[in-house]
């Protein structure tokens, strides 16, 4: 007799199958082009299965915003600099290939449709980029009189920017984000970093995590 799979994990299963449904669709369509019924057919579940899960469409957004700096996490013990590097770049490669970081960076245009200011990802991805050049600042990598705060907002900004104009310029593929993301490094570190923390510093898909695009269990 076959073993029976735990409630929780079916339950944990399911809901994964839901996002990633999810942001397959909103990739696709964008928040105003989704819908519940569309993402419970790509799911291959029902509205009631959806509904357990997620209050409506805005609760499935809300999470799919929320997660992305989940698979941008560096796996290898990368601090200070060298961390805050790889997050932008294994977020880059990531978008080349993971349908919820694409569906994250197409419902960051949208989100005041589903998300409250206090929710903003900006400041999501600020904060988690300010905590890796604080640790650099403390490392001595970054100068002393850098405002990390201001330079966390700057290369979310210009991220946000790179991926819109690699979307215009590249097509949905974004196949040169990586590049642009690079170029952005290299015109900003002089300004803020000691060199020799510049001459340590990696870059290329090697930084990206081997299992950034996968299914992330919520």
């Amino acid at each position: 007799m076959a073993k029976r799979e735990p409630k929780q994990e079916r339950s944990q299963r399911t809901r994964a199958v839901l996002v990633q449904a999810a942001a397959e669709v909103f990739a696709e369509a964008g928040f105003a082009g989704a819908s519940v019924n569309k993402i419970a057919n790509r799911a291959g579940l029902t509205l009631g299965a959806l509904y357990f899960h997620f209050e409506n469409k805005e609760a499935v957004a809300r999470e799919i915003v929320r997660m992305q700096p989940s698979f941008a996490t560096p796996v290898d013990g990368a601090e200070g600099l060298q961390r805050a590097v790889d997050i932008t770049l294994i977020w880059a490669y990531g978008l080349l290939r993971n349908p919820v970081l694409v569906a994250g960076a197409r419902l960051v245009a949208e989100q005041g449709d589903f998300m409250g200011p206090e929710e903003n990802s900006h400041r999501q991805w600020a904060a988690i980029l300010a905590d890796a050049l604080r640790s650099a600042q403390s490392r001595r990598e970054v100068r002393s009189g850098v405002d990390v705060e201001a330079v966390a907002r700057l290369v979310v900004n210009a991220s946000t920017g790179a991926q819109l104009h690699a979307f215009a310029e590249s097509g949905p593929g974004r196949s040169d984000l990586p590049f642009r993301i690079e170029e952005m490094w290299r015109c900003l570190l002089p300004a803020l970093a000691v060199p020799s923390a510049i001459k340590r510093l990696e870059f290329g898909e090697g930084r990206a995590r081997p299992d950034a695009d996968a299914p992330m269990h919520a």
